[in-house]
């Protein structure tokens, strides 16, 4: 029998304010080098969001959503 374990690393956002721009958060988590390339990842929808793919680049995060992108996750604090 073989078993696959998926190493997803889950971590957390705490915003200042009501909520952060999907692009922005691409950005501050470092999961690209600029805003240019977060919003090529958003258009190429390889960003989830809450599960479901996301295409809009300033959805707005609010607190308790998930974001997922390349085996990492993050959730909004």
């Amino acid at each position: 029998m073989i078993t696959f374990v998926l190493n997803h690393s889950m971590e957390t956002f705490k915003i200042k304010g009501e909520y952060i721009q999907l692009n922005q958060l691409i950005k501050a988590m470092g999961w690209c080098e600029n805003g240019a390339q977060a919003n090529t990842l958003i258009d190429e929808g390889l960003v989830m969001v809450n599960g479901i793919v996301e295409h809009r680049k300033r959805n707005k995060l609010i607190i308790g959503s998930l974001i997922e992108f390349n085996k990492h996750q993050v959730t909004i604090e």
